[in-house]
């Protein structure tokens, strides 16, 4: 289940909250019993390898990259 953040407007909290996609909209109190509360824009962390590997040769030509691969500029 997801994670949203929110921040509250009374106390200046921060807190997060475990519900599903289809409520992360919905009104969130703050621990602390506020009711005027934001969510916050999150960053997404993606796991993975620092190198993307390369891309593999188009087929049907030698192509030398560019606009459009080669193809038309000569």
């Amino acid at each position: 289940m997801p994670r949203y953040e929110y921040r509250c407007r009374t106390c200046g909290d921060t807190f997060e909250l475990s519900r599903p996609m289809a409520e992360s909209s919905d009104p969130a109190a703050c621990p602390s019993g506020h009711g005027d509360t934001v969510k916050l824009l999150s960053t997404v962390a993606v796991g993975g390898s620092a190198s993307a590997p390369a891309p593999a040769p188009r087929a049907g030509g030698g192509g030398g990259g560019g606009c459009c691969g080669g193809g038309c500029c000569g």
